[in-house]
């Protein structure tokens, strides 16, 4: 027969069973709706608290050499500041689970050492016991339960609770596992963005702002920053993104004698992190502090392999993840690849540039010579021909005036290769008396509308002027046009140059090495030129040229 005794001992027993069992499935009912690590934490804590009938309970993580608070719980007020990061040291619970890998209780807080541990003494607790929670056989923390009275801890509170702590150990697992998942997501899906940008030739800042904001967003930090480092050693930062919308101060910052984040990188050329700018000189400390930021980290741009800047992060309260600098590594490749793109361009640009501006001046000189020489001096003879052909017998003047006449025609064809070397009328009368000559002597019906309020500079004045006089030569050799319509006109700084016929179309630029000439004199003045031609509905050149200097 049992006794009262042991009856009341097995009810209470299976009782706790059924508190523990409960406490067990509302565990895995938040690990399954995706709860975050924090409230899954602070739930456990409760569970575990409550179940043994402690005055609190505190999960503690190890990070290095530090001891972090990560969740708290009392049923009368006695915690630690959440967040709080301490050495692992000392005679206390953490410091001891954390040595021996296994269970650790205090009965008494007589002799106590540590930060965590006088707190919690000072507070009135009088006995804890630490139980050590792993993650795939990797101490992770431990999970503290501490009372003010010693017999509210009995010597089975370990086994009560070992179940719970494994399961805690578990659901961190499979709540990390999950997390890391959605955070792959969001990084591919980040980098997916900034790599369309970089791909569709996005301006560098607008690639570097993007940078920081999807930077910013993926780890979950307070700010971030891209810092440039100038040929003289000055540092400026050139795009920020601020988690509180605040304007992020962009210009100079000071130099590469810092002990900021980004002063560390452009010494090293490797990954740096300040993890307290309390303490740290330097301006960008400086600035940091000004911010209300607490550590920073970031990692270096290399461009065409030199050291070209930094993007940073910081942090107002949060430790920062410790991964955040390998994390950030695919963006800053990404920037390089930006900026070595633009750079090329800018390249490109300025040699073409350089080479229609020295084709322009050799046009230029070579229709001035022409025309003061060549054909001036086949004037003179032509003009000593007439004369010498009035003095002659009738037989031997016909012969002369014939002469004469090749020359003249000869004149005449020399004129025409000098305009089409550089149109003189251009230079002598501007843009809209060289595209009435172009419209007058084309040979079809040529509609000419030109609005120009301001002067516009010579080499956009020229490109517009081959625009046009291309597109009529085209469509009158190729299109088999009667009509064409050139409409000349500026725009928000851009001068727009529109020529439509009514031709038959299906005009392919990639044939034509006429087109392909334009397109590189547009595009080397930071224009572009378009061609729409379809089958049997005529051709449109419309050409956009920045009268401001691109």
């Amino acid at each position: 027969m049992v006794s009262r005794e042991n009856l009341s001992t097995a009810e209470r027993k299976y009782a706790w069973l059924l508190e523990e069992q409960a406490a067990v499935r509302r565990n895995i009912a938040l690990v399954m709706r995706g709860a975050p690590l924090p409230e899954l934490l602070t739930a456990v804590a409760e569970e575990v608290g409550r179940l043994v009938h402690a005055d609190a309970a505190h999960v503690v993580r190890y990070v290095g050499d530090l001891a972090v608070v990560e969740a708290v719980w009392s049923n009368n007020g006695l915690t630690l500041p959440l967040g709080v990061r301490v050495p692992v040291a000392g005679h206390n619970i953490a410091t001891m689970v954390k040595r021996t890998r296994r269970p650790a209780r205090f009965n008494t807080y007589a002799h106590v050492s540590g930060l965590i541990a006088e707190r919690l003494r000072d507070s009135g607790v009088c006995a804890s016991v630490g139980m050590p929670v792993f993650l795939n056989d990797q101490l992770w923390g431990t999970i503290v339960v501490s009372a003010t009275r010693p017999e509210s801890l009995p010597s089975d509170t370990e086994h009560r609770i070992v179940e719970l702590t494994e399961m805690m150990g578990a659901s961190i697992w499979a709540t990390q596992v999950r997390l890391k998942m959605s955070r792959l997501v969001a990084e591919q899906a980040a980098l997916r963005r900034v790599a369309t940008l970089v791909a569709r030739g996005a301006p560098p800042g607008e690639i570097l702002t993007a940078v920081t904001r999807e930077v910013g967003q993926v780890l979950e930090v307070d700010a971030t920053a891209i810092h440039r480092i100038e040929p003289d050693g000055g540092v400026t930062i050139v795009a920020g993104w601020n988690k509180a919308g605040r304007r992020v101060p962009l210009g100079g910052l000071g130099t590469v004698d810092d002990e900021g984040v980004a002063g560390r990188i452009f010494r090293s050329g490797l990954p740096a992190r300040v993890e307290d700018f309390t303490s740290v000189p330097g301006p960008e400390a400086a600035l940091a502090r000004r911010m209300g930021f607490t550590a920073g980290a970031g990692g270096p741009i290399v461009v065409n392999g030199r050291l070209w800047g930094v993007i940073a992060a910081a942090v107002r309260t949060l430790p920062m993840p410790a991964d955040a600098e390998l994390r950030m590594s695919d963006f800053t490749e990404l920037v390089a690849t930006a900026i070595s793109n633009a750079q090329a361009r800018t390249e490109l640009a300025a040699s073409r540039a350089r080479v229609v501006a020295t084709s322009d001046e050799t046009r230029r000189r070579l229709e001035r010579d022409l025309h003061d020489g060549t054909q001036q001096r086949l004037v003179s003879l032509g003009l000593d021909l007439r004369v010498a052909q009035r003095s002659l017998p009738g037989d031997l003047q016909g012969e002369l005036g014939h002469i004469a006449d090749g020359l003249n025609d000869a004149l005449e064809e020399l004129r025409e290769i000098s305009r089409g070397i550089h149109p003189a009328i251009l230079s002598q009368g501007g843009l809209c008396s060289a595209l009435k000559t172009l419209a007058r002597r084309a040979g079809i019906s040529v509609g000419l509308e030109v609005s120009i309020q301001n002067c516009v500079p010579e080499p956009v004045e020229v490109a517009a002027y081959y625009v046009v006089s291309e597109a009529l030569t085209n469509a009158i050799k190729h299109a088999k046009v009667s009509t064409a319509h050139v409409n000349v006109g500026v725009v928000d700084d851009l001068l727009h140059v529109n020529v439509h016929d009514d031709g038959v179309g299906g005009a392919d630029p990639s044939r034509g090495s006429g087109l392909i000439g334009l397109t590189d004199r547009v595009e080397a003045l930071g224009g572009t030129l378009s061609v729409h031609s379809p089958a049997g509905q005529g051709t449109l050149i419309h050409a956009e040229l920045p009268i401001n200097g691109g």
